[in-house]
């Protein structure tokens, strides 16, 4: 599947960093506030950067491996899960009220109906992935549908007059699959990649990590081609997220990025289009072991450390007031020259 993803055009970069630069104050003195304001400034080729009609979406799927023990938390949570967000129960629902945000839920393939809930968008691939301890997660057409799938949903968002997204997730044993993802596309070990998921002790941590290492050996001919990467050991909440990602970076829209399952997405999603960084808000480093390391991989600078592993996009939502800070001093900030004020960065 092509992506045609350019890089933003960086003429405007000098006239931006001008503007930033003479407002009233130090040079430097907002911080990672500037080159944030900069960086939308730049997504959205124009000096006066706007904000419109932010959405999350928080995608949901069940994983094969999960049969396997490697969650402290049964597969049927993700099905339980599914049904707080529709009903406004969860950190991400309180987060996006507090902050204006709009919220999707989508269904990419847990086990059992939504038909009861019209809030929860059904773009179902199957009742969850396969276990890839033994087999494939997903067929080369299953992933193939998956990323049309996510790419569609961006056109739908962007078609709204939507300029800023944020991606979540929910899927039991999701981020057993993330920490394949990023063994296998960046070389890191193994035992470097896997974490704690949602809170196992150091006997389930080492059975986690025992499983993934024969998991990852029972597939010895899969290269590091990022779709049959994707396919072997990824989740279909992955595989969307990837296609929202990739899509969203051709409309030109600014993206925001979550946790370690979030960045896993983004990770093949730039393996497949590098140019996809370019539009990329990191949101924060979470508490997950390897999210560090794989943020340095894609070159992230997160805005929060605040140790958080949940997921469902929450850090998107603590994050997006920043942005608009960032917005707002480019837009509503004096200048020297407009406050009447004395400007001795020169001296």
């Amino acid at each position: 599947m092509p992506w045609s993803i350019s890089l933003p055009d960086t003429a405007l970069a000098a006239a931006i960093r001008y503007k930033i630069d003479t407002k009233t104050k130090p040079l430097g003195a907002l911080g990672r506030l500037e080159p944030l304001a900069e960086q939308v400034a730049l997504v959205q080729q124009t000096l006066t950067p706007q904000l419109c009609r932010p959405h999350i979406l928080v995608f949901a799927a069940d994983h094969g491996i999960a049969q396997a023990g490697v969650s402290q938390y049964p597969p049927e949570v993700t099905h339980q899960m599914v049904r707080n967000f529709a009903a406004g129960g969860a950190a991400i629902n309180v987060f996006c009220r507090q902050n204006g945000l709009n919220l999707s839920i989508v269904d990419a393939g847990v086990r059992g109906s939504f038909a009861d809930l019209p809030a929860v968008r059904n773009e179902k691939i199957a009742e969850g992935t396969r276990n890839f301890t033994y087999e494939p997660a997903m067929s080369v057409s299953q992933c193939t549908d998956a990323l049309q799938r996510g790419a569609r949903l961006a056109d739908e968002l962007h078609a709204t007059g939507c300029n800023v997204l944020g991606l979540g997730e929910m899927g039991i044993g999701n981020t057993s699959s993330a920490a394949v993802l990023m063994h296998r596309l960046t070389g890191h070990p193994l035992a470097g990649c896997v974490g704690r998921g949602t809170g196992l002790n150091e006997t389930g941590l080492a059975r986690k990590l025992t499983t993934l290492t024969q998991a990852v050996a029972a597939h010895p001919t899969v290269g590091d081609d990022p779709l049959a990467v994707l396919a072997t050991f990824g989740g279909f909440e992955i595989a969307q997220m990837c296609g929202v990602l990739l899509r969203a970076a051709e409309h030109g829209m600014l993206l925001l990025i979550d946790g370690f399952i979030a960045s896993a997405a983004l990770l093949v999603a730039a393996r497949l289009a590098p140019s996809v960084l370019a539009y990329c808000v990191f949101c924060h480093e979470s508490n997950e072991q390897g999210h560090r390391l794989l943020l340095a991989e894609l070159g992230g600078q997160p805005l929060l450390h605040l140790d958080l592993r949940l997921g469902e996009g929450t850090g998107c939502a603590l994050a997006y007031p920043l942005v608009q800070a960032a917005v707002n001093l480019l837009n509503e900030m004096a200048s020297f020259e407009s406050a009447g004020v004395s400007d001795n960065s020169g001296t």
